[in-house]
């Protein structure tokens, strides 16, 4: 089982290694001297399960690093515990007001400390694994269509504010009905899976990949043109081709659509529509076929 990991931030050497020969055995440690290496280090793709930091320190001190976590929407849900000699009730109430879970007054307490630090991990997995289970489709381990649509419209108004390129793959697994009338659902259920494999690991971090029901996928490519998701649609397509999940050839059909930034009518729905028109026209001529839509064409 992997344990969980915590981030130590604090610019005493001799503080970071007592708390390192606390934590070690139960848990992964990242360790920041300073609040700028401590978001520096956020920016890497594993975040920690919790955050142990210390309010006095020379560039910036933690409350400030604490304000940044909390104002960034991919770290806000990381648990803080200050850990500090500032003993002061004032202190303390500034800590938690800025939304820190805890507060630790040194001379640490390891009894008191571990406990303390055991229930905000505990608490952080347990929201982990219920947001997971809210945005994520079950067999695939994909995006689910509500966190899609959740999302899309944070991109499309981002997007829109900063004229940057957004487009959208709608794909389709070509006969896929005849899989599960000739497989079985069991099997049928591992194309998919492999399927969203393939998906998945060709994806960038930024992209937004998500099975959108049955045997479709949608996926959302940030600063892509239409052309340049072209390319990404046709290499996919590409490796589904010679994918053969179950020892069966299997192919897709994907449409293309990019954010018209101009047009405030457009929305994740129309962007949708685009694209499904885009994809029936692949299906209609003929299937395993990549093809763009008209609109940014004309």
């Amino acid at each position: 089982m992997v344990k969980p990991t915590i981030m130590i931030v604090d610019d005493v050497a001799m503080n970071i290694q007592s708390l390192v020969s606390m934590l070690e055995a139960d848990y992964q440690l990242k360790l920041a001297t300073s609040g700028a290496l401590c978001l520096s280090l956020l920016q890497d793709y594993e975040l920690p399960d919790l955050i142990l930091l210390d309010v006095v320190m020379p560039d910036m001190d933690g409350y400030q690093v604490c304000e940044a976590i909390k104002s960034n929407n991919k770290l806000r849900h990381i648990p803080i515990i200050f850990v500090t000699a500032k003993d002061d009730e004032g202190d303390e109430e500034k800590g938690l007001h800025l939304g820190a879970v805890d507060y630790i007054t040194k001379p640490i307490h390891p009894a008191i400390a571990l406990a303390r630090i055991k229930t905000h991990i505990t608490l952080k997995l347990q929201y982990d694994s219920l947001t997971e289970l809210a945005e994520k489709d079950q067999l695939t381990g994909l995006y689910n269509r509500h966190y899609f649509y959740d999302i899309s419209e944070k991109k499309i108004a981002f997007a829109k504010r900063h004229l940057i390129p957004l487009s959208i793959l709608l794909i389709d697994i070509d006969f896929f009905k005849q899989v599960n009338d000739q497989y079985g659902h069991m099997i049928g259920d591992e194309v998919l899976v492999e399927v969203a494999k393939i998906f998945s690991n060709n994806a960038r971090q930024e992209d937004i990949v998500c099975r959108f029901g049955g045997e479709e996928f949608v996926i959302l490519l940030d600063h892509c043109d239409l052309y340049a998701a072209q390319d990404k649609a046709e290499c996919l397509r590409r490796k589904i081709e010679q994918l053969i999940p179950a020892g069966i050839d299997i192919s897709i059909s994907i449409g293309v659509a990019q954010l018209n930034c101009d047009d405030p009518k457009e929305d994740i729905t129309f962007l949708i529509g685009e694209a499904d028109e885009a994809l029936y026209k692949a299906k209609k001529g003929g299937r395993n076929t990549v093809v763009l839509s008209e609109v940014l064409l004309q």
